[in-house]
């Protein structure tokens, strides 16, 4: 205890330090300090964590770039519209255009592998996004949760079997019933018009276009299905409520409430899973043929971009130029442009209709 003043004229009496002020004092500086070296950890940790996903996509694109950049000049813009595909003559005579060495008779349109890309992902697309949304609905609306929990848990497991194993399920048992009992009924009930010639005779034999987008659309559910139940769940429940004090049926409840309020994330979801369907290589390579042509039907062989650069690269390794190596980077980058480019239209759609949020009542 310190004392401070005393009798007039005498002097103060300088006040006494407890002995345990100074480790006190000491103790603050190094919490302090301590707490300002953690939080400086966990500042540079975040933009450590932040920076490393776009550093690994310019990485890749770079590297990308680099060894597409000889299949760029050569190919021109042919590589887009282009519609053959031919390796040249290994044993022939090594030609140069525009000082880029690649074999003699050497030719690659890449257009009917970005037709049958796109084609294979719009029906997945088609099959799955109405069964995503669908199965999301019953299992956060309309089932119990003893029932809605174990099957939501194995729609997240079937999001984890591998690629391999679905693509041999569809080769092997999935693609031969649907050729022998499916396909011929709906090829033969299609009306004999040109706009519906595509989807008519010869059904094949199970390989190609059609089954290649089921086994897809099969592949990305559990994707869209899990991410919009979460959705579902987050949709507060009283707005669902107060539509249905005012009559409405639990169709103008989900149609007016639940999926616009949840819309944006929908399409996000979507996103993730036509992502999965255009870069899936084994399922496809399985399934879809691995023929570089337009499918005459939508039954017919056709093969993808991904499934292209599996099946053409160990071929193309044995090319000593390089080149076919370049094409198929120049393939990837093409890939890679689809996506950036999904991606884009989806944060565009996505922007125009986030500010429209769920109305309650007549139309």
């Amino acid at each position: 205890m310190a004392v401070t003043s005393g009798a007039a004229g005498e002097s103060p009496v300088a006040p006494v330090k407890s002995p345990t002020e100074p480790r006190l004092s000491r103790l603050r500086r190094f919490t302090n300090g301590a707490r300002s070296h953690e939080e400086t950890l966990w500042r540079i940790g975040g933009r450590v964590g932040v920076l490393m996903p776009l550093a690994a996509l310019v990485f890749a694109l770079t590297v990308l770039i680099i060894k597409a950049y000889p299949a760029i000049r050569v190919n021109g813009f042919n590589f887009l519209t282009g519609t053959e595909w031919t390796d040249g003559s290994s044993y022939g005579a090594t030609v140069h255009t525009d000082g880029v060495a690649h074999p003699m008779g050497s030719s690659f349109g890449a257009l009917p592998i970005i037709v049958g890309t796109l084609q294979s992902s719009a029906i997945a697309l088609i099959v799955a996004v109405p069964i995503s949304i669908g199965a999301a609905f019953a299992l956060t609306e309309r089932m119990p949760t003893w029932i809605s929990r174990p099957l939501g848990f194995f729609i997240e497991i079937l999001a984890g079997i591998p690629s391999v194993v679905i693509g041999l399920w569809g080769l092997l048992t999935l693609g031969p019933i649907l050729a022998r009992d499916v396909y011929p009924i709906v090829a033969n009930r299609m009306p004999d018009v040109p706009v519906l010639r595509f989807f008519r005779n010869p059904t094949g034999t199970g390989e190609g276009l059609l089954t290649a987008g089921l086994v897809l659309g099969l592949m990305i559910i559990p994707i869209i299905a899990s991410t919009t139940r979460d959705l579902f769940d987050q949709v507060p429940p009283l707005p669902k409520e107060g539509a249905s004090a005012l009559g409405m049926t639990d169709w103008e409840v989900a149609h007016k409430i639940t999926l616009p309020w949840v819309r944006s994330g929908i399409i996000g979801a979507t996103v993730l899973g036509l992502g999965r369907a255009l870069g899936e290589t084994v399922a496809v390579a399985l399934i879809g043929g691995s023929i570089i042509h337009f499918a005459p039907n939508i039954f017919g062989s056709m093969t993808t971009i991904a499934a292209t650069i599996l099946t053409q690269l160990d071929g193309a390794q044995t090319d000593g130029t390089g080149f076919a190596v370049a094409t198929l980077a120049e393939l990837g980058l093409v890939l890679a442009a689809i996506s950036v480019l999904v991606n884009l239209l989806a944060r565009t759609i996505i922007r125009r209709t986030g500010s429209l949020g769920p109305s309650v009542g007549p139309n």
